[in-house]
């Protein structure tokens, strides 16, 4: 009833109007003055003054003085001409306001209105559905809620409806069935629920149907197959179940098709191969099953074909070699019934067809179980991108590639493919990536490579490549990534190879390389993520150039046979995290350097007599002097030595009386603790003798881990409460200012959170000082991951879990605790896990606590590879820089180990063009189901976010944390299941 009487009154009003406008037409306008005063009113409650509308002024009219966005017209009704408000046009006018503020009842006439992308809000008014004559509506891009008013449906001149990117909730009202002149209807990025309503199969003069990204559910409408003269029909992004209705293959004009991220089921209907005008068809993420219709074959105008991450069986049809227009088909990440394998695999032989479609622009058919010759395949004239790797492919490289002169992507590794390399190769100018490992290739590395000046990843790793490596190389100014490891390569490795300057890593380990190590190799200054020369029969002394190698992370000189100390200069390589030199005839000390404080013993066993202060090694001063040219140095020491231990005895002597003295000031001191560790309330002497006593005054067989700060220990105290208690590492200065660091430590030890490690306290005495934490029982998370097992036990669906965690924990540190607390030092070894493998923040803040005033690079809190880069240059920490940290782990998460390389490619922003999600995903896993699939997608499209080398398009924790606890696609990275910028949907 109240609808109905909110029509008949709408109709009195139009009637009223009409005959005023008929009886008394005021200065040439139909009530002119009425309509200027509703668009001053609506200008004067508008929230921030545009630009635009100052010509919208008191005094004057829309309709005599040209007023922006306003547009008058004629309009003949009785026996005058009147002039009429007609059309508003105000998009990305920069307005703000109410959209119920404009009383549309004063502009009756009105036909047009445009008020796309401003900052609009409140619900659509129900006044607009009074216009009779209103034939185009765009509303998008503003912050509109509510829902749509029904009574829209009534408005028959509508032939454009656009509310794209609001707010609006509710359905699809049924009543827009009566819209039948209706040509777009768009509702995407919206909060619309229900079903789409059948009566919208009564369209059919309808081009457009858009309503993707909502919360739509049920079935798509069979009634869908009326619409005729439909181009257009995007329905991704919903809840829609079931099959692909047939009746969608009755579309003869449709063009464009997009289903992607539903639940849809069933197979792909053939019928859709005779929608002869399809251009685009994207059906990614569903849960389709079947095989590839081959009727799909006879659509010769389609570019783009995406039926990716389902559960498609069989083999790529035959027909498919017929599809002459096609530029990109992605058909990865399918679960298929002839062989269960990992990741997208298809199975059979390539259709020879397939092999002559001369318009390919981008060919991906990966990690797949594919078989055939690709001996005769190419040339491709149009080919940008081919990705056949991890597939079971053989025959040989042909020179014809030579010809697809267009390539900058040729993928081919871990195959079955024999034969040489041709030096043809060297003819595709364009070449940016050449990834052939893991094949049967051999003879000669052709030195004819040097001219690819485009090429900046080489990849022939784990061939049967013999010979030199090519000195021409050295003219590869822009190669970044080379792999020549595990093959069978001899010689020396050659001089030029220091002029490739722009190396970030460089693997020529498992060859039989020989000589010495250059000179030149120093010459690398910018060599960041590895240098491994392992595994060869290299000789002589370590060049100290190698310290030029300040931003190297990982160092890898082991099973060679070099002689001589380990250069000075290796102490200054501030990023360096890993240097294995085993297995050589080294000796000699260690170099001084923060890297030899915690080093592995296990990268510099079996050597002739290296020496150092590391546990496990021999120091220095044990090695015997057994040369008898060194006699006469050795009975100097003896006359020098003598004298001074004999100062030292009478020393330590003095030492004992002073201590035995000052006996009683000193348990004052150990008393005085109890101040600190009240805030857990024990008493501080007990507390101290309790855990020396728990841990047998720090013995190692109690020790659970270490970190750059201290070590950890298991202490089990009265009542059976274990704690983990973390021993500070000593420090030749004191702290600084103690006042402050008890006062910070009082504040993290009152902080609570679900997953924050709580800390109970810390305990300043004279032979110790430590930290107290709750005791979590699986350790942390690196040591999880390196565990071949546990990381198995660690599925995809605990590791989402650990990532909202963590997120969690950082989003209370910086945006619920005032002031913020930045954490500073987040890395997989600070992020515990306890039985349930719930994941626990430690160490929070103690990099601040321990240097709060630190701006030296060899001193800058944080753990190298997790550090944000602008930290390289500024000594100012903020919230961003944990945001970068906790990018690096997300990854580690997906990958199940640190992400080198592809942190690496997401500083350079070239992770959208050669980091596939595969590539990404821990091999230790079975792959993810679809619903797992998008959370990890989501993670990963999150980390690169974080990533960002500037921290001003780093996202907040906050933001990043409500995107993975809504499990919504984060706006900030494109779909990660795009494979390159090439492949970004052109809809």
């Amino acid at each position: 009833m109240g609808t109905l009487h909110t029509r008949i009154l709408v109709m009195l009003q139009l009637c009223l109007l009409f005959l005023h406008a008929n009886a008394a037409p005021h200065h040439g306008g139909v009530h002119l003055g009425s309509q200027t005063a509703a668009l001053l009113r609506w200008k004067s409650t508008m929230q921030s003054s545009s630009p635009v509308l100052d010509s919208w002024r008191q005094g004057s009219t829309p309709c005599n003085s040209n007023w922006t966005g306003v547009n008058c017209g004629v309009m003949h009704r009785g026996h005058r001409p009147a002039m009429a408000v007609t059309e508003i046009s105000l998009p990305n006018a920069g307005i703000g306001g109410r959209l119920g503020e404009l009383n549309f009842s004063a502009i009756p006439f009105l036909t047009y209105l445009d008020l796309s992308y401003n900052s609009l809000h409140g619900e659509i008014p129900l006044t607009i559905a009074s216009l009779p004559v209103l034939s185009y509506i765009d509303l998008s891009g503003n912050w509109l809620h509510g829902k749509i008013p029904s009574e829209m449906g009534n408005m028959e001149r509508l032939t454009q409806l656009v509310l794209y990117s609001n707010n609006l909730t509710g359905h699809v009202p049924a009543s827009f069935g009566n819209l039948t002149k209706l040509v777009f209807l768009v509702t995407e990025q919206n909060m619309l629920t229900g079903a789409i309503p059948e009566e919208l199969g009564k369209l059919t003069n309808l081009e457009v149907l858009a309503l993707s990204s909502n919360q739509l559910g049920g079935q798509v409408p069979k009634s869908l197959g009326n619409l005729t003269k439909l181009n257009t029909l995007y329905l991704f992004g919903n809840h829609l179940s079931g099959p692909i209705p047939h009746e969608i293959g009755l579309l003869p004009n449709l063009s464009k098709l997009a289903l992607y991220s539903n639940q849809l089921s069933g197979f792909i209907p053939p019928i859709l191969g005779n929608l002869t005008m399809l251009n685009y068809i994207d059906l990614y993420d569903n849960e389709l099953v079947g095989s590839i219709p081959a009727s799909i074959g006879t659509l010769v105008n389609l570019e783009y074909m995406y039926i990716s991450s389902n559960k498609i069986s069989g083999s790529i049809p035959a027909s498919f070699g017929n599809l002459r227009s096609i530029r990109i088909l992605s058909l990865f990440y399918n679960q298929l019934s002839v062989i269960n394998v990992y990741n997208n695999m298809f199975t059979g032989p390539i259709p020879a067809s397939l092999k002559t479609c001369r318009s390919l622009e981008v060919l991906s058919l990966r990690s797949n179980q594919m078989i055939g010759d690709i001996s005769d395949f190419g040339p491709y004239p149009r080919l940008i991108q081919v990705s056949l790797g991890r597939n079971n492919l053989s025959g040989y490289l042909s020179k014809t590639w030579a010809l697809s002169i267009n390539l900058t992507i040729f993928a081919m590794e871990e195959n079955k493919i024999a034969g040489s390399l041709p030096p043809e190769f060297s003819n595709l100018e364009k070449l940016e990536v050449l990834r052939i490992h893991a094949n049967n290739l051999s003879g000669m590395i052709p030195p004819e490579l040097s001219n690819l000046a485009n090429l900046y990843r080489l990849s022939l790793s784990r061939n049967k490549f013999s010979g030199h490596i090519p000195p021409e190389f050295g003219q590869m100014r822009n190669l970044q990534y080379l792999d020549m490891s595990a093959n069978k390569l001899s010689g020396s490795i050659p001089q030029e190879i220091g002029s490739c300057t722009k190396l970030l890593s460089l693997l020529i380990n498992d060859n039989s390389l020989s000589g010495d190590l250059p000179t030149t190799i120093g010459n690398l200054g910018g060599l960041q993520m590895v240098l491994d020369v392992s595994s060869n029969k290299l000789t002589g002394k370590l060049p100290a150039e190698l310290g030029n190698l300040l931003v190297l992370e990982a160092l890898n000189l082991s099973h060679n046979q070099f002689s001589g100390s380990i250069p000075s200069s290796v102490g200054s390589m501030a990023s360096l995290s890993m240097l294995d030199v085993s297995y050589n005839n080294l000796e000699g000390p260690l170099p001084a350097g923060r890297l030899f404080h915690n080093a592995s013993i296990a990268w510099f066993l079996h050597n002739k007599g290296l020496c150092g202060n590391l546990s496990g090694l021999q120091t220095c001063s044990s090695i015997p002097i057994v040369e008898y040219h060194k006699s006469r140095i050795h009975s100097l020491v003896l006359a020098v030595s003598i004298p001074i231990c004999t100062i030292i005895i009478l020393s330590i002597f003095a030492v004992v009386l002073i201590h035995h003295k000052r006996k009683i000031p000193q348990k004052a001191m150990v008393t005085d603790t109890r101040d600190v560790l009240s805030v857990w309330n024990f008493d501080g002497k007990l507390a101290f003798e309790d855990i020396t006593r728990a841990t047998e005054n720090f013995s190692d067989k109690f020790i659970i881990g270490s970190g750059g700060y201290g070590t950890v220990y298991k202490a089990q105290l009265q009542g059976d409460r274990l704690v983990a208690v973390k021993k500070l590492h000593p420090t030749e200065e004191e702290i600084s200012d103690e006042k402050r660091f008890l006062s910070e430590i009082d504040v993290l030890a009152n902080i609570r959170h679900r997953s924050i490690v709580k800390l109970y306290g810390f305990c300043s005495h004279p032979r110790h000082k430590f930290l107290v934490y709750d005791y979590i029982e699986r350790g942390n998370l690196h040591d999880i991951l390196k565990n071949e097992e546990l990381a198995k036990e660690l599925d995809w669906q605990k590791r989402v879990a650990i990532a909202r965690d963590v997120a969690r924990a950082m989003y209370y540190l910086h945006h619920e605790c005032n002031p913020p607390i930045i954490h500073r030092d987040i890395t997989s070894n600070n992020i515990l896990l306890d039985a349930d493998f719930k994941a626990y923040v430690s160490d929070f803040g103690i990099a601040r606590m321990l240097k709060p005033d630190s701006s030296n690079w060899s001193e800058l809190a944080g753990t190298y590879g997790y550090i944000a880069p602008e930290l390289s240059y500024t000594s100012v920490v903020t919230t961003k820089c944990d945001v970068y940290s906790f990018g690096v782990v997300v990854l580690e998460i997906v990958m199940g180990t640190y992400p080198r390389e592809v942190q690496s490619l997401v500083s350079m922003g070239q992770h959208q063009e050669l980091v596939a999600m595969d590539d990404m995903l821990d091999k230790r896993l079975s792959p993810p189901e679809i619903v797992e699939n998008k959370e990890i997608s989501l993670l990963v499209d999150v980390a690169f976010a974080c990533l960002q080398t500037s921290p001003q398009f780093r996202p907040e924790m906050q933001d990043v944390y409500q995107k993975l606890a809504l499990q919504k696609l984060s706006p900030f990275a494109s779909p990660s299941h795009a494979l390159t910028p090439v492949e970004i949907r052109k809809v």
